[in-house]
């Protein structure tokens, strides 16, 4: 009867170390959802004289405005695209990044970007930005995954905050935050008043015929594109800024 018992305890404490081992991924699909402020984003294009207008719009408009991406994931090979639609948004103007195909290859660091500029497509070549992340004892949980905190600055004035889980092994993330010991998981640029946050995880085999980089658009890199943005929104006041900050991200 002992040694039954005996044979229970074990058999029991052996279970509850299997269910509490780490699982690390290394390929699958985020889902990102990403959240605009839209009355945040009014009272930045507009002028005092203009109080008018930005009233009456947010009345009009609810204040955020949510979109969905796809980041697609196999070792240190990323994709992220659109994903699915979402019928309800009520926008200001056509978001700035919403087309964004980003391909990256992290152990190479290199990236191509497919980004639709108004009418004209882009297809951005270059090396992935490298983020100087001072990581934080602050923790989060985000679609089931304990996150640590890091901050940075890109851009040299963009503030970025962004939580990571090393439970994924890949050091990628939406957009092109990249650079931390793990996925990124959730991103807020609270002065850009935007925010990009998994809403699940799922641990699919990802080949890598799913893994193929955009093709299409006008070749460039980033410093093309910023030339060509800023030359095109000269005259566009802080909307013109805005969008051209957005789309370089």
């Amino acid at each position: 009867m002992k040694q039954l018992l005996l044979y229970i305890i074990l058999l029991g404490c052996a279970a509850t170390a299997a269910a509490q081992a780490p699982i690390y991924l290394t390929q699958g699909r985020i889902e990102f959802e990403k959240k605009v402020n839209q009355y945040a984003r009014l009272d930045e294009m507009f002028n005092k004289d203009e109080s008018g207008w930005k009233d009456m719009e947010k009345k009009r408009l609810p204040q955020f405005t949510t979109f969905y991406f796809d980041l697609l994931f196999n070792g240190a090979t990323t994709l992220y695209r659109p994903g699915r639609e979402n019928p309800e948004n009520i926008r200001l103007r056509p978001e700035p990044g919403n087309d964004n195909v980003i391909y990256d290859q992290l152990d190479k660091k290199e990236t191509i970007a497919q980004k639709k500029v108004f009418e004209q497509l882009f297809l951005v070549k270059d090396s992935t930005r490298s983020i100087r992340w001072k990581i934080t004892d602050e923790k989060r949980n985000i679609a089931g995954f304990d996150c640590r905190r890091a901050n940075a600055i890109v851009m040299d004035s963009i503030y970025v905050v962004a939580f990571y889980t090393d439970a994924i092994v890949t050091p990628g993330g939406p957009e092109s935050f990249t650079g931390l010991p793990g996925m990124i998981l959730g991103v807020a640029l609270p002065y850009e008043h935007i925010t990009w946050f998994a809403t699940k995880v799922l641990a699919n085999e990802v080949p890598p015929a799913e893994l193929k980089p955009p093709t299409k658009g006008k070749p460039a890199d980033n410093k093309i594109l910023l030339e060509t943005i800023t030359r095109s929104l000269k005259n566009w006041g802080n909307y013109g800024k805005l969008y051209t900050r957005i789309m370089m991200l």
